[in-house]
Parts: structure tokens; C-alpha cells; sequence
């Protein structure tokens, strides 16, 4: 009996290492190197701008681009991330499905892995483990590199155990190139080529990298207003084509909040929107941060102001520990909430 338990003490250990073992942990190189035989279309989409020189230009479908690149950079922000990945806010079963799907079209990949991976990224934020850290890998990585590579091709999925157990996520996120590929025939059918190349090829080259500036720009420039022990800044510009995200210093220091700009002048389009849909029921009980929260700041000590300051010009490596200085006490919740039902019940 006692050759009996420990085995079955072994095989259980064996299976939790399995589970919480990190799979895009490992020493290979090659897996950073960018997968050209999956890369192909990414770059091919690159050139389909020149296609414009070949159709009559029509102030029209600027205007389509636009309202593109908005649409979906809205379900980008406030599904991809503010929902699946931060659960910032509430909302029924089949918007959480509108949701995904909207959020998809932005031909980023599938929503658990989206969201699993940025869960990982704000628990190792500018860490050695962060997936796509600018001051430790560089502006091409932290960009499209880590997309781009093999490490990363599967969702992390003991992040992501809330939302994996809703089937038509997981066939979702399985099937992440249907969303795009009828939003672009629902173009073509409405506007011809003309839509399908400004609305849909164009308008997706500049959605990719509106998207990305936010995993390399945003812990580059800008401004902080909050010690974090990563190099988030404030960006006003970034704010305004990424519907919000730029303030990313304040999302940051306080990360499930439905709204990321705090204050009246921080512009926050998805916010508005999700507001505007909680008038309706759609959504329900936004998140905010309390006062507190959003004025810590002003009764930082001279030497945390002196911390700050110090992130604020040399990034990353003023985080390193500097023992004259006192640490400012932690708000952050957890990056990734433990599982729990966030649909509506009757």
C-alpha cells in the first residue's frame, strides 16, 4: 500500500507540473524566429495599398476605411481586451459571442488565445518571461516579432480556463480566420473592390499596427502618473487611434477597469461606446477606479516623485531596485480573475 500511494503521489505531481508548467517556456532560438511559412499572407496583406493605384479613387472609400479601422478597433479594445482578457465589465452569453466575433474580424489571432496571452504579459509585465516587451527585446519584437514566431502559436490555456468552457468560444477561436474572411465578402458584396480593398486590406495594415503600438510605443512614450513596476506611459496620440488604450500607465497601475482614461480630458472611445450600450443592457456593471486609485499619485513621498521621475527618462532601468526609495504599495488586481460566471442570470 505504501509503493501504491507513492506512485500515485508521483503521478500526480507529474500531471500538476504538466498543467502549470509554462508551454512557450524553453531555451530553443529558433522558436523566436519569425515562422515565414505562416507569415506569408501577414506580409502579403502589407502590399494590397498598392492595389489602390489600380481603382479610381473615391473620397468614399477613405470614409469606409475609417469607419473600419474604428469598428473594429472598438470590439478590439473593448472585447479582445477590456472584457475576455481584464473582465472589466458584464454582459449576456450571445453579446459575449458578438463580441468575439467582432473582435476577430481584426484578424489578430483567436480570442482565448488574445486574451490568455495578454493576461501573461501583465503578470510578467517588462519581466524576462513578458511576451512582448520593448526594453528587454526591442521595437521589432514587441511589434509583430512574437506574433510572428512559433513560440507562441497556441493559447495559454490554464489562463484562460473562465472562457474556454463556453464551446462557441473555443470553436471561435479555433476557427479565427472565418470572422475576417466573411467580413470581407460582406465588403466586396456591399461596395465591390473598392470597399474590399480600403475597408478590408488597407484598413486591416493599419488596424494591425494601430493595435501593436500598445505592446511597444506605449512602454516607450509618453507619460506616467503611477509607479508600476513596468514602463507603461500615458500617450494622449495613441489614445486616439487605439479607441482609449494609449492610457496605458493608468491601465497599468489599476488593470479591470471598463474605462482607461480616468479623467475628463483622457479620451476614451470604447468607454464611451460601452457606456452608451450599458444605457441599453447590453452591458452591466462597468468597472471604474475608485478616487482613491486615480489620485494616489498626489500623495506620493518625495521619494517615490523622485522614482517616478526617474522611470519617466531612463524606462527600464530605473526599475531596477533602488533601496533609497520607498516602493509604492500595490493596487493591482490579478491579471487574470479566478473563474467565475459573469453572464446574466434569470
Amino acid at each position: 500500500m505504501t509503493e501504491q500511494h507513492a506512485a500515485s503521489a508521483n503521478l500526480t505531481a507529474n500531471l500538476t507540473a504538466n498543467l502549470t508548467a509554462d508551454p512557450m517556456s524553453g531555451a530553443d532560438p529558433k522558436l523566436d524566429k519569425v515562422n515565414w511559412a505562416k507569415s506569408v499572407p501577414f506580409f502579403l496583406i502589407h502590399l494590397t495599398p498598392l492595389l489602390a493605384f489600380l481603382i479610381p479613387f473615391k473620397w468614399e472609400y477613405v470614409a469606409v476605411m475609417v469607419a473600419s479601422y474604428y469598428v473594429r478597433m472598438f470590439f478590439v479594445t473593448a472585447g479582445y481586451h477590456r472584457y475576455f482578457s481584464h473582465r472589466a465589465y458584464q454582459t449576456s452569453r450571445f453579446f459575449q459571442f458578438i463580441l468575439a466575433f467582432g473582435a476577430e474580424m481584426s484578424t489578430q489571432k483567436g480570442v482565448l488565445w488574445w486574451a490568455s496571452h495578454h493576461r501573461h504579459h501583465h503578470r510578467e509585465s517588462d519581466q524576462p518571461d513578458d511576451v512582448h516587451s520593448p526594453t528587454l527585446r526591442g521595437f521589432w519584437w514587441s511589434q509583430v516579432g512574437w506574433i510572428l514566431s512559433s513560440r507562441y502559436d497556441e493559447p495559454r490555456w490554464k489562463d484562460i480556463k473562465d472562457f474556454a468552457r463556453f464551446p462557441e468560444l473555443v470553436w471561435l477561436n479555433k476557427y479565427y480566420y472565418v470572422p475576417p474572411l466573411l467580413g470581407m465578402g460582406a465588403m466586396y458584396l456591399i461596395g465591390g473592390w473598392g470597399w474590399a480593398l480600403w475597408g478590408g486590406l488597407i484598413s486591416q495594415v493599419l488596424l494591425w499596427h494601430g493595435t501593436f503600438t500598445i505592446n511597444s510605443l506605449s512602454h516607450v512614450f509618453g507619460k506616467r502618473r503611477y509607479l508600476t513596476t513596468d514602463t507603461s506611459r500615458n500617450n494622449f496620440f495613441l489614445a486616439l487611434i487605439t479607441c482609449g488604450e494609449g492610457w496605458h500607465n493608468n491601465h497599468h497601475y489599476h488593470q479591470n477597469t471598463a474605462n482607461q482614461g480616468w479623467f475628463w480630458w483622457e479620451v476614451d472611445l470604447s468607454y464611451y461606446v460601452l457606456r452608451l450600450l450599458s444605457l441599453f443592457g447590453i452591458v452591466w456593471k462597468l468597472k471604474h477606479p475608485e478616487e482613491q486609485t486615480k489620485y494616489r499619485h498626489l500623495s506620493y513621498t518625495a521619494a517615490q516623485k523622485r522614482k517616478l521621475k526617474l522611470q519617466s527618462v531612463f524606462g527600464q532601468g530605473a526599475l531596477l531596485a533602488d533601496p533609497t526609495t520607498e516602493e509604492e504599495p500595490s493596487v493591482l488586481p490579478l491579471a487574470a480573475p479566478a473563474p467565475a460566471a459573469l453572464l446574466k442570470r434569470s
